[in-house]
């Protein structure tokens, strides 16, 4: 069965809210093993949502409406889609009785628009709101099914979850194998270098299949497969994971979704080290990332922000021969992110002690050009590691980047110690 989800509000085309419906709706017809090719946002007009209509018709089997099912006359769903079906709006009766026992109980009158809210298409299956007044609808019209749900993410949820899917899974003619994934979270790697090195897995593929995606600071790849059974589902993706892992296993941290951070607390406590950080032009995020995971108090003793040469001086006991003055390295230079960290080591007494220094624009400093950054990883017992970057994008973005980076770092540095939880 393929689906097509038409979201209808002019809202959402004005950029005013955001349609967390259509990803929610995909997720769950996802688990009943339905497809989801398309998703149309339509406006609040009769003849646009029509046409919707019939485009989504030409090439899904099931469509499924949000919004437009509200008290105002600009709430069309139901409206078009009866007419287009050839059907009449009828009351549905309990609906009708919530509506007025709800206006009757806060001792306000009931206006007509509100009847609107009970109307159900001839023929179609109610669907109780469990969290709202507007009655959704279900029902089979030659072949092809329609849904139509509330608008509001809490009303759609509930309904989603409740009758939709009961119903979903009787009309339902073959049974529908659930949708099986795996999200595996990749280090130090781009996204067009990942899928260049993972092409010969993704062009072979069939299934299971592997669609590489990315946001700021992460890369991730989905494994997905459909199976009678979980058991079934497992066997087939970690077949495919393996070869995954045989290609790009130096950059995989985590087959679930989480974020390094918390990858990288695990593995500390795990080995019982501990972890210190001195910040520059990163102004504490990676301290606000490592401290966000829970327990992460168990191994971070401690931080520091020194973004001026004074703080460096007096916190970190670095020279300001070091930092400034005609032939000074500067702060801004792999011997002053190698001094942070080892120091911020030491004063702290702890396993790691990592550095950040550099550039985060958006002017030069030190003559040195925007997205130059060091950083340092400080390990009790062995030499201190420095890295020069060279990032692109605003300000936030060199931040994070920055401590995107040297968390992988850092990770392949505990990881040495033969500490994995991937």
């Amino acid at each position: 069965m393929k689906a097509e989800i038409i979201a209808v509000g002019t809202e959402m085309l004005l950029g005013q809210i955001v349609n967390s419906n259509a990803r929610d709706i995909s997720l769950k017809l996802a688990e009943l093993g339905i497809d989801v090719y398309f998703q149309t946002v339509v406006g609040d007009n009769a003849g646009r949502i029509e046409q919707a209509i019939t485009i989504a018709r030409s090439r899904a089997d099931l469509l499924i409406f949000t919004g437009g099912l509200g008290p105002t006359q600009d709430d069309l769903t139901k409206d078009v889609l009866a007419a287009y079906l050839g059907r009449k709006l009828v009351i549905d009766e309990p609906a009708m009785t919530k509506i007025r026992a709800l206006f009757e109980g806060r001792g306000v009158e009931m206006v007509e628009s509100n009847v609107r809210q009970a109307h159900s298409i001839e023929g179609a299956v109610p669907l109780t709101n469990e969290a709202g007044l507007a009655v959704g609808n279900a029902l089979v019209v030659d072949g092809t099914y329609y849904m139509l749900l509330p608008g509001p993410p809490k009303e759609m949820n509930t309904m989603l979850n409740g009758p939709c899917v009961a119903w979903l899974r009787e009309v339902m003619q073959e049974k529908q194998q659930p949708l099986y994934s795996k999200l595996l979270k990749f280090a130090g790697i781009g996204e067009s270098n990942l899928e260049h090195k993972l092409l010969p897995l993704i062009d072979g593929q069939s299934d299971p299949t592997l669609a590489p995606y990315a946001k700021e600071g992460e890369v991730s790849v989905r494994v997905s497969t459909k199976a009678s059974s979980e058991e079934e589902a497992n066997v087939k993706l970690d077949a495919t994971i393996d070869k995954v892992k045989g290609i790009v296993g130096e950059h995989l941290y985590a087959k679930e979704d989480v974020p390094i951070e918390r990858q990288i607390v695990r593995m500390l406590q795990l080995k019982g080290f501990t972890l210190a950080s001195a910040e520059s032009c990163s102004g504490g995020l990676f301290a606000q990332l490592i401290t966000k995971v829970p327990s992460g108090s168990s191994c971070f003793v401690g931080g520091v922000v020194t973004y001026t040469n004074e703080m460096k001086h007096k916190l970190l006991n670095i020279p300001m021969s070091q930092l400034e003055g005609e032939h000074a390295p500067g702060a801004i230079s792999s011997s002053t992110a190698r001094l942070m960290a080892e120091n911020v080591r030491s004063l702290l007494d702890s396993t790691f002690g990592v550095s950040i220094t550099g550039v985060a624009g958006p002017s030069t400093s030190e003559g040195k050009p925007v997205g130059q950054v060091f950083i340092g990883i400080a390990e009790k017992g062995k030499p201190t590691q420095v890295f020069e970057l060279k990032l692109s994008g605003d300000r936030a973005s060199i931040q994070l980047r920055a401590v995107k980076n040297l968390q992988f770092r850092l990770w392949q540095a505990i990881k040495a110690h033969g500490v994995d939880v991937c």
